[in-house]
This record gives C-alpha cells, structure tokens and sequence, in this order.
C-alpha cells in the first residue's frame, strides 16, 4: 500500500502521523 512505502522510506519515525494518515485514508479503522 501507499501507506506501508511511506512507513519504509521514513523508517516510521513518525509512527502517530503515519497511523492517523492510514486511519484518514481508510486502512485502519476503529474497533
């Protein structure tokens, strides 16, 4: 996914953001 070659080309060093971007993009969702 978009998501997860964000989090490789960062290193995920902004977990939080990272988590709020896939939550708002629809890859997490609540519960």
């Amino acid at each position: 996914t978009h998501v997860a070659s964000v989090l490789a080309k960062t290193g995920a060093r902004d977990r939080t953001q990272a988590v709020i971007a896939a939550y708002e993009s629809g890859f997490i969702t609540p519960g």
